[in-house]
């Protein structure tokens, strides 16, 4: 199996930390936000991987190279801009094959295993499904979610208990097979016509999350980390 790591943006809200180093190189708990992704794929024993990259995409290619120093086989789909998610998606399709991929943002950190990705593919392929999304509860800076996940695992319009979307999902090529390449495109919007076809299912993740969107929560994450790397000596 194939996995994305998202890391074109640009970080704004992260500025000035991001003028000079991407977002997905900042250092939590002694290591880069990307790196946390890359061992956790490495350990549920996915390791072909697709990087995007955009701003100061050069830094994350010299400071990864071709993953060789993880185990790991990295590749590289840089966009003049940043393409945006299904964007960025589309244009990496190339590298990603026919088969469903697993997509992980690199500006989060979650301690679900990503083995799990391996039946949400099995399932897609077989069923016809496009998506399967991670979804956690509604942290308090987006307290009105995304999805609304039913009980039987389903994504719908309605209905169930609404929660946010956590940057990691499993997606069948089809999903982006309107979309040319090179041009910027949101996610939300397939997404949305997928859970209208009765493609889309999901499920809910109750371990640790962070969207690492601001300054404070880059220090927290940091500051929980370091404690966890701290206590495992």
């Amino acid at each position: 199996m194939r996995a994305m790591i998202l890391a074109a943006g640009r970080g704004e809200r992260m500025r000035p930390l991001t003028d000079t180093l991407p977002k997905p190189l900042l250092s939590v708990g002694g290591e880069p936000l990307i790196v946390w992704h890359i061992r956790r794929l490495i350990a549920a024993g996915i390791n072909d991987i697709v990087v995007n990259h955009a701003w100061l995409g050069d830094r994350i290619e010299a400071a990864l190279g071709d993953g060789a120093a993880f185990d790991a086989r990295l590749r590289y789909s840089p966009e003049p801009q940043a393409l945006e998610t299904a964007g960025g998606i589309a244009q990496a399709l190339p590298q990603l094959g026919d088969a469903p991929f697993l997509v992980v943002n690199g500006d989060v950190w979650c301690d679900w295993d990503p083995a799990g990705a391996r039946g949400q593919a099995s399932q897609l392929a077989a069923t016809g499904g496009q998506a399967w999304l991670l979804l956690v509860d509604n942290p308090a800076h987006h307290p009105e979610g995304d999805f609304h996940l039913l009980e039987n695992g389903t994504l719908a319009a309605a209905g169930g208990r609404r929660l946010t979307y956590a940057g990691i999902g499993v997606y069948h090529p089809s999903l982006f097979a309107g979309l040319a390449p090179g041009t910027p495109a949101r996610l939300a919007p397939l997404l949305v016509d997928a859970i209208g076809r009765g493609t889309a299912r999901g499920a809910r993740h109750d371990g640790t999350w962070v969207d690492v969107g601001t300054p404070q929560r880059l220090a927290d994450l940091d500051a929980m980390l370091t404690r966890k790397v701290s206590g495992a000596r």
